[in-house]
């Protein structure tokens, strides 16, 4: 077997690489994917040219933290550019706000509680509010929805 591997060191290569993607296919965190595509690589380059075994190691650990690197900052980049609702996510009350909803139940002392879809909403205003008056949601205090009286109606 050692024999076979220092004849032929690419077979080691792309056996190891298929094998570390195999088990990231199992596992599905990500950590071995970028160890398998550099076994391969590894595996490709030392059929095409033959390299000592010093430089085959050196050339996968080094193709292992590059290929990681630019993964790490190809998310990154990737979150910078999400849009601020993705960033809001189950935040459900923050996504409310600046939308404009219909009073159905008169506030009184400033606080009520509003229909927003299929849920009802604790509000607070400046000051009393008939039902019927439409109003925008400004902010989000706890689970408390804070609104003003608006121009329009949804």
């Amino acid at each position: 077997m050692i024999d076979l591997i220092l004849t032929h060191p690419h077979v080691f290569w792309l056996s190891l690489g298929g094998l570390l993607l195999a088990a990231e296919m199992l596992g599905g965190n990500g950590y071995l994917l970028w160890s398998g595509i550099a076994a391969v690589v590894v595996g490709l380059v030392v059929w095409l040219l033959p390299l000592g075994w010093e430089w085959q190691g050196l050339m996968f650990a080094l193709l292992t933290l590059l290929a990681a690197w630019l993964w790490w900052r190809w998310l990154a980049m990737r979150v910078r550019e999400q849009k601020p609702a993705d960033s809001q996510l189950n935040q459900r009350g923050r996504q409310l706000i600046g939308r404009r909803f219909t009073l159905d139940n008169a506030l009184v002392n400033g606080r009520g509680h509003m229909r927003v879809g299929d849920s009802s909403w604790m509000v607070s205003a400046d000051s009393d509010l008939p039902a019927g008056t439409p109003v925008e949601v400004v902010a989000v205090e706890g689970i408390v929805l804070r609104v003003r009286a608006s121009a329009s109606a949804v």
